[in-house]
This record gives C-alpha cells, structure tokens and sequence, in this order.
C-alpha cells in the first residue's frame, strides 16, 4: 500500500488574537495519512468501506474525501488546544475527526457536492471533492463516487428505535373462500393493478370492471377475504371509492384492525361502519356508547343502520343530541333520515324547519314534502293550487299559471330559495319549487278529477309547459310516484323531443327509477328497438342488472344492427361495456355467432368488421368469465 501525504493548510488566526508572549508557537498537526487500495489515477486515497457486493472503483471516491478534507481543514476555526470549546466539540463528534485533529468529511456534504455537480455537469461546476483528478475523467469519476457512496449511505442506516408491537388482529367467524374463488379473487386484484393496454383492447375481459360484481356476491354468501389479500384489497378500495363499502364488508375486523397501521389506509376507519364493526342494534348500551364517543363517520353509519331496523329507535337516538350537533353534522344526520321515513317524523322535522342552518332548513322541507299527509305538503299544495289551474273558457281544456309574485318569509321557512341561480327568472325559480314541494295528489280534484296522463296531455299556455313538466318530474322522483312517471315518461316509441314530461334522458333515467324493475326493462327495450343505441346509455344504466328479457335481446340486435351499417364498435364503447358488466351470462350463446368476423362490404367503414368481431369476442368471454365467477361462488 501506498501512503499519500498531504500538507495541512494554514489555519485562518482567531477572531480575537491574544496579545503576544513568550509562548511557542502551537505545532502544527502531522500530515494527513489514510490507507486504500492502490489508486489508477489520483494518488491520494482513503479507504472504503468493506462490501460484499461488486462496488464501482474506489478512485474517485478517494480523491474525493482527500480533497474535501483538505478544504474543510482549511474552512476550520481554530486548532484543537486553542479553544476548549471547540475540543470540547471535537470530542463530542470524535466519529467525524481524525485522530491527528484534522477534521474528517461529513459524508452528507459529500453526497451534498456529487449531487450538485452531477445536476449542473462537471463542466459548469466540477466538485472540489475531485481536485487533482483530470478534467476527462472526472465524469466518470463522479459516478465511481456516487456509486460508491450510495452503498456507504445504505449500509450505514441505524435502525430505528424499537416500536410496541401492534395488537392482535380480530377474530373473523364469517366462512373462508373456496378455493377457486380465492384464486379468483386474487387474479381480479392482480388485474386491478396491471396498467391499461395501449391502443385496442383486445379479445381479453377487463377484470378491474368485474371486481365489484365479485365482492357484491362473495358478501351476499357471507365470506371473508383470505389474509393475504387484505393490502390488495385494501388498495383497491382506496383507489375506486365505489368499491370501499364491498371491498371493507369482505376485509371484515381484520382489514380494519391491518388499516390501522398504514396511513394510506385511514378512509377504512373513517368509514368504520361500513367494515361491519358496529354493535347490534339491540345492544343500547353499545349503541349509546359510539353514539356518544365513535368518529363521525362512525355515527352516521350508526344511524342508519339503527334506522334501518328500527326507525323510532333512529330517530329518538337522533333528537337526544340534537341541540348540541355541529351544523354540518346535522345536515348528514337528518340526510339519514331517509331511511324508514314516516309520518312518525314530521314533528322532528317540522322544528328543523328552523333550524340555523339554511341546508339543515332545506333538507327537512325536501323530506317534509315527501310526505304526501304532512302540513308542510298541504301548505305547499295550498300555495300551488293558486299559480296553476284550468281554463274552462277556452274551446280547449288549457292549463293556465300565474307564477308566484314574491316569496314571503313563510316560504322560506317551508325551504323555498328566494334567490335564483344565474339565468334563470324569480318567478318561474319560485313556480318551479312550489310544484315540486306540492304533494302530486292535489292535482287531480284541480283538474276536474282528470288522471296524471290526461293531466299531462294537457296543453298549457303561455309556454309554461316546459317548467311545469319539469316540476312535475321531480315531484314524482320525490314522492316515488310510479303513476306520474309512468304518465311523464309517455310511450317509449315517441321521440324524446316531442313526448310528454321532459326530453331529458337524464331526467327521464329518474323517473325510469321510480317504476318496477320488469317494466322498467321493458320500457327501455321499446325505446331501443324504436331509437337505437345512440341515446340509451343513461336509461341502460338504472336497469336491474342482469338485464332481463327482452331488454338483453333489445341490446343485443341493436348491437347487431350497428356492425351491419358499417360503424365501429368504439362508438358504442359506453354500451358495449355496460353489456360485458350487465347482460345476463346466458346470452353468451346469442353472441357467438357474431364473434365472427363478417365480409366486408365496400360502403362500409375500413377494417369495422375486424373491430367489431374482436369487440363481440371479448363480449363473449367476459359473460363466460362471469358465469365462472358465479358458479366458484354460489356453487360452493
């Protein structure tokens, strides 16, 4: 080995000198001397760390301490001896100083000056640390130490201080998965967390899209996700808040207890109810106790669940702590009276109706006017009566409105807004709510004893019709009114824009919601059958899924229609991937004659029967993957 001798530089004079003596000059400290294996380039070296890994040469890493130390040294106060506060530092951090008093190089400014210089480049700023090393090596000689120097910082992490050990996890009584099922459940996750496939999707299902169909029917059978995929899951359900209240169901106490410990994972105890860890609603003392001392999120799942078995219990649970909510908090509590809403609550909710808060105020008027017997509702249909009636003197039955000319205090106490949002008039605002709020059985004595669809085939004047349909439309969705919206919807076979009630599809997919699920598919499989695919997505959505006949058939020959008129399938992407999640498996057996891919025509799109055969396939395989998902679980 070579020693490598560097001379100290001198040492800059104290900042306050002492007077001149007879004292001898302090010595200065002996040369710097480190040992390292022979060098390739520069002649100073230190030695490195020992590794039972191939590590980079140690050259630039050497020149790197040496000149470093050199530039320290020189930066330094005064020597050791010359201050004893300053040996009283040294000792202190002996692990940073030779031990002829020079001080060593803090590996943090090392790492410090490598980085600063490898991000500017060596031409712009090369590292003091490498001084003496020639100008073309010393990139590379910048790496040599960076790599280096990052198996010296990892291998000399101290560990950290020695943390209690967590609580045992919960006992889970509930039925572990079948087998199959498991390997399903792990294969649907790994799917989740794959990236999403450039360009066309392929013939393959998209698994990410089935998990919620898998977790809705593996809690219905009452199973417990296995414990290794519990961080998958857990994941999941962070990623998609649509799968949270599924995904922690089947996590169970074990998923909490195991959210517990990543923060990542802390919505799953914000939402503590929806992992099943709520007492029994028969247990009042348990249930006295979360209600007073569990997290909000906690408490509200409480309520509803309280309310969901027993809705007096919810409600007397409710007005015990009333006076003493946060405004906010109401607002979330009384929401959860929609739960087993009857007329047992309208004294609660009429002192709402002054609450302090104005949504608080609102929030009981909405649930107020969907009782039909309430006095809110009777003096909603009082006030409505007035702006809306019939002229009995034209040759036509006319429906005639005088909208309302102000809005009275008392209106805003019965939640009416006075205010209208931007572009809309005061008086049609104020018309709008009233007849919304107005209980739909006033209507009929108003109209000669008339039925909702003779109502509503009446023509109104002055171009009220427009906002009195619309009112009449959320008054039906309010009060679940299957009649009205069955007479607002009209017949499936006329156009949207011509029919009765609204042309809004999305207003339309409400009132679609208030019928049973048989005539609700049967109403949408007409509309598609006389309008095609193009308008249907919104009303395909609030369908009972599977979808039953003849809505599947209806989907499936429009579908059909589609690649016959030569368009791609990417145009019909949302209902092609609502069908891969909502026809029934069944109808795989319809499809598999149109997996093949037809003669193309010469009036056709280039290359749509490639596409749409591809999209058929995939179609096909993911009913069948579904089935299997099925039949892993229920056939167990």
């Amino acid at each position: 080995m070579t020693p490598a001798h560097a001379p100290r530089p001198a040492r800059r004079p104290p900042m306050n000198p002492a007077p001149a003596t007879d004292t001898a000059p302090v010595p200065t400290a002996p040369p710097v001397t480190t040992t390292a294996p022979t060098p390739t380039t520069p002649p100073v070296t230190t030695t490195a760390p020992t590794s039972t890994t191939t590590a980079a040469p140690a050259t630039a890493d050497a020149t790197t301490t040496a000149a470093a130390a050199t530039a320290n040294t020189a930066a330094d106060g005064p020597a050791r001896g010359e201050d004893p506060a300053n040996d009283e530092a040294a000792a202190n951090e002996g692990r940073n100083d030779h031990p002829d008093g020079s001080r060593a190089v803090s590996p943090d400014d090392v790492w410090e000056q490598l980085v600063t210089s490898a991000l500017l480049g060596t031409d712009r700023r090369a590292p003091g640390l490498l001084a003496g090393v020639p100008g073309a090596e010393i990139p590379g000689a910048l790496l040599d130490a960076a790599a280096l120097h990052t198996v010296r910082r990892r291998a000399g992490l101290r560990p950290g201080p020695a943390a209690p050990p967590p609580a045992p996890a919960p006992e889970d009584p509930r039925a572990p998965l079948p087998r199959d099922a498991r390997q399903r459940l792990e294969q649907l996750l790994a799917g989740r967390a794959a990236p999403s496939p450039a360009g066309r999707r392929g013939a393959a299902p998209d698994l990410a899209e089935l998990l919620p169909q898998w977790l809705a029917l593996a809690n219905e059978r009452g199973y417990k996700a296995p414990a290794a995929t519990l961080p998958a899951l857990l994941d999941a359900a962070r990623a998609r808040t649509d799968l949270r209240p599924q995904a922690l169901r089947l996590a169970g106490p074990r998923g909490l207890w195991l959210a517990g410990l990543n923060p990542e994972w802390r919505f799953a105890l914000r939402g503590a109810g929806a992992g099943g860890s709520l007492p029994d609603s028969g247990d009042e003392e348990a249930v006295r106790a979360l209600w007073d001392e569990g997290l909000f999120a906690e408490r509200v799942a409480l309520l509803g669940a309280v309310r969901t078995g027993d809705p007096a219990a919810g409600l007397a649970l409710l007005a015990s702590t009333w006076a003493v909510e946060r405004a906010e908090d109401r607002l979330m509590f009384l929401d959860s009276l929609r739960t087993g809403l009857s007329g047992a609550d309208e004294e609660f909710l009429e002192e709402a109706l002054a609450d302090r808060s104005r949504n608080v105020r609102a929030t009981a008027a909405e649930l107020l006017s969907a009782l039909p017997d309430s006095a809110l509702a009777g003096r909603m249909a009082g006030r409505a009566v007035t702006c809306v009636g019939l002229d009995r003197t034209a040759s036509t039955p006319t429906v005639v409105v005088e909208a309302p000319h102000e809005c009275d205090s008392a209106m805003q106490r019965d939640g009416l807004v006075a205010t209208p949002p931007a572009g809309r008039g005061e008086r049609s605002w104020w018309l709008g709510q009233l007849v919304e709020a107005a209980p739909l059985s006033c209507w009929p004595p108003r109209f000669g004893g008339r039925g909702p669809e003779e109502i509503v085939a009446l023509p109104v004047a002055d171009d009220w019709q427009a906002e009195l349909h619309a009112a009449w439309c959320r008054a039906a969705v309010r009060q679940r009114d299957a009649a009205w919206s069955r007479a607002l919807l009209g017949s499936p076979a006329v156009p949207p824009a011509t029919g009765p009630g609204t042309s809004s599809l999305a207003e339309r997919a409400q009132l679609l919601s208030t019928l049973s699920p048989a005539e609700r598919a049967g109403w949408v499989a007409s509309f598609i059958a006389a309008h095609g695919l193009s308008e249907a997505f919104q009303l395909l959505g609030v369908c009972e899924v599977p979808w039953a006949e003849p809505l599947g058939g209806a989907v499936i020959d429009a579908l059909d229609i589609a690649r016959e008129a030569g368009s791609y399938p990417w145009s019909f992407s949302g209902v092609m991937g609502l069908a891969e999640r909502c026809l029934a498996p069944e109808a795989a057996r319809q499809l598999e004659s149109l997996t093949a891919r037809p003669d193309e025509a010469d009036d056709i799109s280039p290359g749509a029967g490639g596409y749409w055969s591809e999209a058929f396939q995939r179609l096909v395989s993911t009913l069948r993957l579904r089935a299997a998902m099925r039949a892993e679980l229920v056939g167990a």
